[in-house]
């Protein structure tokens, strides 16, 4: 689409995704210098429709960015009172004692919010400041200049046909350029997977790795409900299967968050990530607390996992990677919405003074060196070895290894291990059905555990029928050809939302139906395909599931 002429319009900084990354960014550059032109575009219908995070939060990228938070009214209002971990089985759960778990572990002085309420309130602090945000505004292609840096996005392109022609009605969209582009996407985005490949930024890191990360909102009997109380369990039903594990979150108005997190490096291609997530919900401890209760909202996300050892080069000519487009979820903890504030503030005192020495378009060095050797490294080196002992050894390693290797980070700033290595990307670590036999998963009873379509409606995603789809394929005979005998088409498995489907015609397998208005724009696919055919791309603005309060 190169050939299409499009209007310009110019910024000082351009920053991609209203996430706590982008968020914090815009914040902090008119922080130090109220006539800086800063725009963010987000691709959500508004604000915070496709945030999604447990969430516990650290508030400490928040206490840097805005010490005055709570008297601004920030959404921050459910402080944790109680921490639990549980290893289950089948019927029964074993607690971890609290003093056995490192002191990095311990929640006390961070809260349960809304992330998504959150970011709502971070926009209007930054519009305030003067920052532009356009919401609906999905960024589709990356511009260069002559020398090959970035220098701006094409965003706010509507219209295209299924085969990805102009249609009627067509919009071009616009060219946002600015004297630094920050990507802040969240996980596996489009542009930052394009800035990765273009600039080689991952060539001394290892490869990222992934979880995926499903959450229910219930509203449950207030006599069952305590305010302020974090609960994290391991163990069933993953098993030996895949790693994993759940939290559950009580926040204010008698509401749960229920959240199931499967990695995404397991072996067993017949696993069904959202049928495990249904089942947790039937043990005996999380029925007992969701009997007579209802949920109300559903939703899905990768989460990166790969931890230091997998952050790439997060400055590139132009531009830079913030939060969970560099990978900076601290995954013992399960937070990492603190980190993706720390990226945006290093990453806009970095783009501040290069402009202020009246630079532009070059590499963002100083934000690379603070985000590796300021509080985000502080938080993510002592645990960056938790994930390759649980790949490598499984859950008993990882909890005993790890847990003396957090110990002896904590206390003496020395690891056990040194840095591990996590080898296989998700993808290659996928088995075939030859080695594997198929699992069978109780029918979900739609009172406790729900089909995936019916709950993908309480994600209130849409998607515009008419546009080309957004989940490409690069062959399209390899889902019946090659990954239904090899692997049993797991795509129809490991996403989430229903999106995947072989369709069978005289009884046999005949084709590979792609649903993408069911998307919720977790990323699974593009992560997880063994054969890593399937390459997720934007779709048109507005598009894509519509969290109320996630």
């Amino acid at each position: 689409m190169s050939e299409i002429e499009r209007e310009t319009m110019e910024y000082d900084v351009v920053i991609v995704g209203a996430g706590p990354a982008g968020l914090s960014a815009a914040i902090r550059l008119k922080q130090l210098d109220a006539n800086l032109e800063v725009v963010v575009l987000e691709k959500g219908s508004e604000v915070g429709a496709h945030i999604l995070s447990g969430a516990v939060l650290d508030p400490s990228g928040l206490d840097a960015l805005i010490p005055e938070w709570k008297a601004k009214g920030a959404p921050i209002t459910v402080p944790v009172k109680e921490d639990s971990f549980y290893m289950l089985g089948a019927a029964g759960k074993i607690r971890v004692p609290n003093f056995a778990m490192p002191p990095l572990m311990n929640n006390h002085g961070n809260y349960i919010v809304s992330m998504g309420n959150v970011c709502r309130w971070m926009a209007e602090q930054a519009e305030e400041l003067g920052v532009e945000i356009f919401p609906g505004m999905a960024c589709s292609e990356l511009v260069f200049d002559d020398s090959g840096a970035v220098k701006g996005v094409v965003a706010g392109e509507f219209g295209l046909n299924p085969d990805g022609t102009p249609g009627v009605g067509y919009e071009p969209g616009m060219e946002l350029l600015g004297k630094y582009v920050f990507l802040s996407e969240g996980v596996r985005g489009s542009l930052s997977k394009t800035a990765i490949e273009k600039y080689n930024l991952a060539a001394n890191s290892e490869p990222q790795k992934y979880g995926l990360g499903m959450k229910e909102i219930w509203e449950i009997d207030p006599t069952k409900h305590r305010e302020g109380s974090v609960m994290h369990t391991m163990g069933w039903p993953l098993e030996s299967n895949a790693g994993g594990g759940s939290f559950v979150y009580h926040l204010d108005n008698n509401q749960v968050y229920v959240g199931f997190v499967v990695h995404l490096n397991y072996a067993n291609p017949h696993l069904f990530p959202y049928m495990e997530f249904q089942r947790f919900k039937h043990h005996p401890m999380i029925a007992e607390l969701l009997e007579g209760g209802k949920r109300v909202a559903y939703g899905a996300r990768a989460i990166s996992e790969g931890g230091w050892q997998s952050i790439p080069k997060t400055a590139f000519p132009g531009g830079a990677l913030l939060g969970c487009s560099a990978g900076l979820v601290n995954v013992p903890r399960i937070k990492g919405n603190h980190n993706a504030m720390f990226s945006g503030i290093h990453a806009a005192e970095a783009a501040h003074a290069a402009i202020a020495d009246g630079r532009s378009s070059d590499t963002l060095r100083e934000y690379d060196e603070a985000l590796k050797s300021g509080p985000v490294a502080q938080d993510l080196k002592p645990v960056r070895n938790v994930k390759p002992l649980w790949s490598k050894f499984g859950l008993l390693a990882s909890l005993l290894g790890g847990a003396a290797d957090m110990w002896m980070n904590t206390l003496t700033g020395f690891s056990l291990f040194g840095t591990l290595r996590h080898g296989k990307t998700d993808a290659e670590a996928t088995g075939t059905v030859y080695a594997h036999e198929p699992i069978e998963y109780p029918k979900p009873d739609g009172k406790l555990s729900f089909d995936r379509l019916t709950n993908v409606s309480f994600s209130m995603t849409n998607h515009e029928e008419s546009q080309p789809a957004h989940l490409q394929l690069s062959d399209t005979d390899i889902p019946i050809m090659e990954n239904l005998p090899r692997y049993a088409e797991p795509a129809q498995r490991y996403c989430p939302a229903g999106v995947y489907e072989v369709v069978k015609e005289d009884d046999k397998p005949a084709r590979f139906v792609i649903n993408f208005q069911n998307c919720v724009h977790c990323k699974t696919c593009d992560i997880k395909d063994p054969s890593q055919n399937i390459t997720w791309v934007t779709p048109q603005g507005g598009d894509g599931p519509n969290y109320p309060n996630m």
